[in-house]
C-alpha cells in the first residue's frame, strides 16, 4: 500500500516508520528543509520537501498512485485543504485528517455538507480526556485500557520499595492467590521491555501492567495493594486550553468541586463564562504559595495540562509533596514519556501518542480492532479477530510458537465469555484476542494470525 503522510513532526514520523517497518510504500511530505534532512536519515521513505497544503507538492509526491493520504501537520486548516485536495485530485484516497480544534464536531458536520468525505478525524484531546477520567479515582495507577468493548482491563503501576510484591518472582505472586483471569503482561525495567515469564523477579523501579477482567479490577486492584475509590470530591486543573475546560466540564457533570488555574486574565473571564461551578482562579497552578493557599493538601487529583511539559512535570512534582493523590501532567515530547515513570509520576497523557494509535488502528488491516503504543513505541498492545484460516486457531496455547516478544493477555469470546489464559486454553475463529508484543515482531504476529489476504478499503 502507498501512503503519502502530510507532515513531518513527532506523530507523522511514528506512523511512517511503523507503517515502512510493515512494508508499506511510504511518502512524507514536509516543508522544513531542516528537518525534511532530518527525516531522511531517520525514516525508510521518500521525503518531499514542500508546501502540503499545494496541488503542485501533493502531485510531486505520487497523489494520483497513493491508497490512503494521513494530514498530520501541526494545523488544523492545512490538514483540511489538503483533505480538499486529495479528493479532488484522487477520489479514491481513504483519508485521515489530525484536528486539535475544540470546534471539531463542527468541522465533521461542515465536512459532509460539502461532501468532504474524510474517513477517520482523529481528535486526540477526546481521547485524553476519556484516559484521565478512567484513573483520576485510582492513586498509584499510571493507565487502565478497555479491550473487548471494555470487558477486558488492562492497568499500569510502579514497584515500590515498600510493595509487598517487590522481588517477588511471578510464580510466587501466583502461589500468593490473585482473583482468577488476571497477568502481568508487561514489565519496563529503565530502558528495557520485557515481556515476562514464570521465573521473572520484580524489582524496584519496575513499571508493570496487568490484565484484569471487567468484574474482577476492584478485587485485582486490591490485591495488587491499591484502592479504587468509587467517587472523588476534589480535583486542580492547571491550564485553561480546551483539554482543561473539556476536563473541568466532565468533572463538573460528575459533582466533582473543581479549582482550574489561568495566568491570562482575559483567558480567565473567557473560561469564567463556559464553565458553570468551577472555581477559575487567575494564577500560577506551579506556584508552591498559591497551592497552599488554595488548599492543595489532600486533594484527589492535581492535572496539570498546560501547553508546557516542563511546567507540568515540575507542578506535579510539587503536587504531590504538597499532599495530592494522584497526579497527571501532560506531555507532548514523547521522549519524556522514561523519565516521567523515573520521577515516580505514575500517570501521563499524551496527545501524540492517542493520535499515533488511532491512525494505525485504522490503517492496518480490518481485523486489527485497536492498538495501544507504550513509551517511545517499544511496545504495543494489540487486540486482533481471529481468522478461521489462522494456524492459531482451534490448537492449546502451550501448543503454539508465537513469535518471541508476544505473549496473549486475553481472549474474549463472540459469547461475552472472557479469558485470561492459562496454557490450556484454545482461540477459536471470531475470538477477539489481546496480545502484548514487542513492537518489532507486530508485522509477524499479524501474517501468522490473520492468515487471509489484505483488502484495502475503498471509498465508495
Amino acid at each position: 500500500m502507498k501512503v503519502i503522510i502530510a507532515g513531518g513532526g513527532q506523530v507523522a514520523m511514528l506512523i511512517a516508520r511503523r507503517l515502512a517497518r510493515e512494508g508499506n510504500e511510504v511518502v512524507v511530505v514536509e516543508e522544513n528543509k531542516n528537518r525534511s534532512e532530518q527525516l531522511q536519515d531517520l525514516l525508510d521513505a521518500k521525503i518531499v520537501q514542500g508546501n502540503a497544503s499545494r496541488v503542485s507538492t501533493l502531485r510531486r509526491a505520487g497523489l494520483g498512485e497513493a491508497d490512503m493520504f494521513i494530514a498530520a501537520t501541526n494545523s488544523d486548516e492545512s490538514n483540511l485543504l489538503a483533505c480538499v485536495i486529495a479528493q479532488a485530485e484522487a477520489g479514491h484516497l481513504v483519508k485521515i485528517a489530525r484536528l486539535r480544534t475544540h470546534e471539531v464536531e463542527h468541522w465533521r458536520r461542515v465536512s459532509e455538507q460539502v461532501g468532504l468525505k474524510i474517513d477517520l478525524i482523529i481528535h486526540p484531546e477526546s481521547s485524553i480526556a476519556e484516559r484521565i477520567m478512567r484513573v483520576v479515582g485510582v492513586p498509584g495507577v499510571s493507565d487502565i485500557y478497555d479491550f473487548a468493548g471494555g470487558a477486558v482491563k488492562l492497568f499500569g503501576m510502579n514497584v515500590d520499595a515498600d510493595s509487598w510484591f517487590n522481588g517477588k518472582t511471578l510464580e510466587q505472586l501466583d502461589q500468593a492467590g490473585p482473583p482468577k483471569d488476571s497477568l502481568i503482561a508487561l514489565i519496563f525495567r529503565g530502558q528495557q521491555v520485557i515481556i515476562p515469564h514464570g521465573e521473572e523477579l520484580l524489582r524496584t523501579g519496575d513499571h508493570i501492567y496487568i490484565m484484569a477482567t471487567q468484574q474482577n479490577l476492584t478485587d485485582v486492584l486490591r490485591f495488587m495493594g491499591l484502592e479504587h475509590r468509587e467517587s472523588i470530591s476534589r480535583v486542580f486543573v492547571v491550564g485553561g486550553k480546551q483539554l482543561g475546560i473539556g476536563v473541568a466540564e466532565v468533572l463538573e457533570k460528575k459533582g466533582v468541586n473543581v479549582k482550574l488555574f489561568e495566568q491570562d486574565a482575559a483567558r480567565c473571564e473567557k473560561i469564567s463564562t463556559i464553565l458553570k461551578k468551577t472555581v477559575v482562579i487567575h494564577g500560577d497552578g506551579t506556584d508552591q504559595t498559591t497551592l497552599e493557599e488554595e488548599n492543595i493538601e489532600g486533594v484527589d487529583a492535581f492535572l496539570a495540562l498546560s501547553n508546557h511539559d516542563e511546567d507540568n512535570i515540575i507542578a506535579s512534582l510539587l503536587a504531590r509533596r504538597l499532599g495530592a493523590k494522584k497526579v497527571v501532567p501532560l506531555i507532548n515530547r514523547l521522549n519524556y514519556l522514561p523519565m516521567v515513570q523515573r520521577l515516580g509520576i505514575n500517570t501521563s497523557v499524551s496527545p501524540r501518542l492517542e493520535a499515533v494509535d488511532r491512525a494505525l488502528q485504522f490503517v492496518r488491516k480490518g481485523r486489527v480492532l485497536s492498538v495501544t503504543t507504550f513509551r517511545e513505541e517499544e511496545a504495543e498492545a494489540i487486540e486482533l479477530i481471529a481468522a478461521q484460516r489462522s494456524k492459531y486457531v482451534g490448537k492449546q496455547l502451550r501448543h503454539i510458537r508465537f513469535p518471541r516478544g508476544a505473549i496473549v493477555g486475553a481472549i474474549a469470546r463472540p459469547t461475552g465469555q472472557v479469558i485470561v489464559p492459562r496454557g490450556e486454553a484454545t482461540i477459536q475463529a471470531g475470538d477477539r484476542v489481546i496480545f502484548f508484543t514487542l513492537e518489532s515482531v507486530v508485522p509477524e504476529l499479524e501474517r501468522a494470525f490473520l492468515a487471509e489476504p489484505k483488502r484495502h478499503r475503498k471509498v465508495g
